[in-house]
Parts: structure tokens; C-alpha cells; sequence
């Protein structure tokens, strides 16, 4: 497909088509559903708890979480004390957990978060933590994905934590379809996004925008 700067920052639909409630790229949809069987097929309910997420889904999430709403959490996974962090400080804590809006691969319909419905002990609802896909309930999917996740098309790409973005286990992305499109949303395209919207840290978001490209959105496993 023709990209637009609307569809890499999660500002139109026109790429997507429905599968099961949930909105994905229509390019990826054959492979998705090819690794969804496969899947089954070796004992594993394939479920994906996101996918597409717009703009301002996104903005939503990352303004609860500047105000305060919700937690910011530390490289360890403990809450940190909003009152205690500068704006800079924020926006660096944030961003180890969730994507600055415009900048979400999930925008694109290309990515999901994904888990074995089947492996969740009975009144326990994922929590998308790397403990549940290293020792915890999902690890024999994790461990499956790791073996298989090539031959369908995707990839992991918060693989291994770069400094950046943290440790995914749960997130997996097209290949051939997201080929090259941070080519497209670059760091200039961003900043005139950013510049116009009420972003939580906008100022602090504006200073960084270099570093934080490079070391959160550019920094992504390969294939």
C-alpha cells in the first residue's frame, strides 16, 4: 500500500480490515490467521489483546499516565512517584512502556500483543509482563513463538532490551509490511505532530525529540 503520514500516525483506518472485534492491516490478515492455526495446532489459543490503537488512544494512555492517572513505572516494573520526577524525567519513564503518540507501531495495524488463551490458570487475565512469558504461564508460548514466529512473516522487535523501548515478549510485528516505514515517520514528521497537539510534556517531548527517536522508536530488533 501507498502509506500517508495519517496512517503511520494512527490518524485514519483506511488500512485495516476487521478480524475477530479486532482491527489489523489487510496485507497481514492471511499470515496472522496462518500462525493463529499453527498455533492451535500445537495445543495454543492465540489471542491477541491489542492491536490497532489510534492516535488518540495513544495520547490518552500517555496523558493518564503523565498526570499521574495511572502508574509510571520503573525499569524493574515498580511505580514511581510522579511528584518526585521532572517533566524530562517523565517522559523518559513513560516511553521505556508505552509509545509516544504518532510514534506507536501499533498505529499502523501491523503490530499486536498477543498471549495463549489457554495458559492462563483459571480467574487470572493477562498482564503482559515479561515474567508471565520467561518462568510464568505463557513461557511454553513464548517458547513456541521463538521457534516458529519466522515462518509466518513476523518478528519480535522489543526482542532484547536496547536501552530503549523494554523487553516485549508479547509484541510482534510484519515484516515485508513494516519494511522501511521509519523511513517515512521520521523525526521531523513527529515533531510538527507533537507541536500541534495537547500532548502531556510537549515541551519536554519537543527538547528531546532527537534522542528519543534514535533511542526509542529507530531502536528496534531486526528480523
Amino acid at each position: 500500500m501507498s502509506w500517508t503520514i495519517s496512517s503511520l500516525t494512527g490518524q485514519t483506518r483506511d488500512h485495516l480490515v476487521e478480524l475477530d472485534d479486532r482491527l489489523l492491516h489487510r496485507d497481514i490478515v492471511d499470515d496472522f490467521v496462518r500462525l493463529q492455526e499453527s498455533a492451535k495446532a500445537a495445543g495454543f489459543e492465540l489471542v491477541i489483546a491489542s492491536s490497532f490503537r489510534d492516535f488518540d488512544r495513544q495520547k490518552l494512555i500517555w496523558n493518564s499516565k503523565f498526570s499521574g492517572d495511572r502508574p509510571i513505572l520503573d525499569d524493574n516494573g515498580n511505580t514511581l512517584e510522579p511528584s518526585t520526577l521532572t517533566d524530562d524525567e517523565k517522559v523518559q519513564a513513560i516511553l521505556r512502556w508505552s509509545a509516544l503518540p504518532g510514534a506507536s507501531r501499533h498505529h499502523w495495524g501491523t503490530d499486536m500483543d498477543i498471549y495463549a488463551a489457554n495458559l492462563l490458570p483459571e480467574g487470572v487475565s493477562i498482564q503482559l509482563e515479561p515474567w508471565e512469558y520467561l518462568s510464568g504461564h505463557q513461557a511454553p508460548f513464548f517458547a513456541w513463538l521463538e521457534a516458529n514466529l519466522a515462518s509466518f512473516g513476523f518478528f519480535f522487535p522489543y526482542r532484547e532490551d536496547r536501552g530503549g523501548v523494554a523487553f516485549e515478549p508479547w509484541h510482534i510485528s510484519h515484516q515485508v509490511v513494516t519494511s522501511g516505514l521509519l523511513d517515512s515517520l521520521t523525526e521531523e514528521v513527529l515533531r510538527d505532530i507533537i507541536a500541534t497537539s495537547d500532548i502531556g510534556g510537549r515541551d519536554a517531548i519537543l527538547l528531546s525529540l532527537k534522542g528519543i527517536y534514535s533511542k526509542y522508536i529507530a531502536n528496534v530488533c531486526e528480523a
